[in-house]
């Protein structure tokens, strides 16, 4: 791979080169890709829909907008620091085709502000809410109607692959939906390749897949590209993930790891004293200790020590990425930045707690359980409605659950699995508050 086609402009339907040399510095493309990613309808949801606690009304608690803007934010920290040595090491990439150390970050930023678009509500749950819909409940009568592929879509329901769609998929008047520049779908698509065949490697891009069968063509338009190196051929073909695709995952894996633990510390789910403990780990090497000692709250405290922890992360992040550039730019880097980071042990305990003490905590599963039943719910019913309609018999109640879709979803769609990937695509953008009111309303 080569920086030069990986930095690619290009967006969606574009007949001519985007050439970064003739771009306007105040109006960058990669920026404008962050601006279109905030003004979208599916980012705006997000302030409904749970990042850990599902239909939490506390403060405290981050939603799935409050954790993707951290994300953004510490994504644009490691992509500027890592363009800096980039740009440094291939001054080409400036001298003849005008990159700037900014273009990194500003890329990170767009596809980490983006990276959780496509998760339906009540958190990873609800991924597996809709994918057991067909897998265990009366989604199962679809199963022969369908290729492989399509009906592994459906019972492996990923949130990742949803997100592409939801950047990149087409209706009438609106071609290419955000139409990204390529260099920011590229640094979005952790796991480039297909919901089958499903192979456990030891690659991290092959832990979960990145395309709907729906979106295959475009993805693949979009991996060539950007010249991303294949792996097999045929119906096993995949791809290696565009190198800034690492960086947007090490700023998720910081964010959920720090921020998670800071919300189960504010809500009581972890003792101070023993949080604190595991913190100092982390930033034994930085803290100030006579500015520590003069916070008096716990939030205050937390607050110090969570930015610390942050800052000794995204450097380690920049250092471990640096370090393996060129094996990851010849397809031969497979693992998250932060299995090789010297913090790991210190992040390890920190996940295994919060596990312990807040994703298993009563409250999450209570609320979990109920997202279950809701989307369950809300699946069959438009479904049921959807297919009567294509096929000629809809009642009186399905002409009335119908008008409630959004005008957007009551296109027709022709192909069965093109009908059950609409509605699961509708399903998948509800946020948690109104995939609840959908749910009563229809009297459950």
């Amino acid at each position: 791979m080569t920086w030069e086609k990986l930095l690619s402009l290009k967006r969606q339907g574009d007949t001519s080169k985007r050439l970064r040399i003739e771009q306007d510095d105040t109006r960058l493309g990669f920026e404008v890709d962050y601006d279109r990613i905030i003004f979208s309808a599916p980012f705006r949801s997000l302030q409904d829909k749970t990042q850990v606690i599902p239909l939490s009304k506390t403060d405290f608690v981050h939603t799935r907008l409050t954790h993707s803007l951290e994300v953004s934010v510490v994504g644009r920290s490691i992509g500027r620091l890592v363009g800096k040595k980039i740009i440094e090491k291939y001054p080409y990439l400036k001298e003849v085709h005008g990159f700037q150390p900014n273009d990194f970050g500003a890329i990170v930023a767009a596809a980490a502000l983006a990276h959780d678009i496509g998760n339906p509500p009540f958190g990873h749950s609800g991924e597996k809410a809709i994918g057991e819909y067909f897998s265990n409940g009366k989604g199962q009568q679809f199963k022969n109607q369908l290729t492989p592929k399509q009906w592994q879509d459906l019972v492996d329901f990923e949130g990742n692959a949803n997100g592409f769609s939801v950047l990149t998929n087409s209706r009438p008047g609106v071609e290419g939906s955000l139409r990204l520049s390529y260099a920011t779908l590229g640094a979005f698509m952790k796991y480039p390749k297909a919901s089958l065949p499903k192979k456990p490697t030891p690659r991290i891009s092959d832990k979960k897949y990145g395309y709907f069968q729906t979106d295959e063509a475009f993805f693949h338009e979009v991996a060539e590209e950007l010249g991303l190196l294949k792996i097999g051929h045929g119906d096993d073909l995949r791809y290696l993930r565009h190198p800034l695709a690492f960086l947007v995952e090490a700023a998720d894996d910081i964010c959920y790891t720090i921020i998670d633990f800071e919300d189960g510390i504010n809500l009581g789910l972890v003792a101070e004293d023993f949080a604190l403990e595991y913190l100092i780990k982390l930033v034994k090497d930085t803290i100030d200790t006579s500015k520590y000692q003069t916070l008096t709250t716990k939030e205050d405290r937390i607050s110090y020590l969570r930015a610390l922890a942050i800052g000794n992360l995204i450097n380690d992040a920049v250092s471990v990425f640096l370090t393996h550039e060129e094996s990851i730019l010849k397809g031969e880097f497979h693992q998250a930045l932060t299995e090789k980071s010297k913090y790991k042990a210190q992040m390890d305990d920190i996940i295994k707690l919060s596990v312990n003490k807040i994703y298993q905590s009563r409250e999450v599963i209570e609320k979990e359980l109920k997202g279950y039943q809701i989307i369950n719910n809300l699946l069959d019913q438009f479904i049921t409605a959807y297919n009567n309609q294509h096929e000629g018999k809809t009642s009186n109640y399905d002409k009335l659950l119908l008008n409630v879709l959004p005008e957007k979803h009551r296109l027709g769609k022709e192909h069965l699995y093109d009908r059950l990937m609409h509605i699961c695509h509708f399903v998948s953008l509800l946020t948690d508050g109104n995939a609840l009111l959908y749910n009563e309303m229809l009297g459950v």
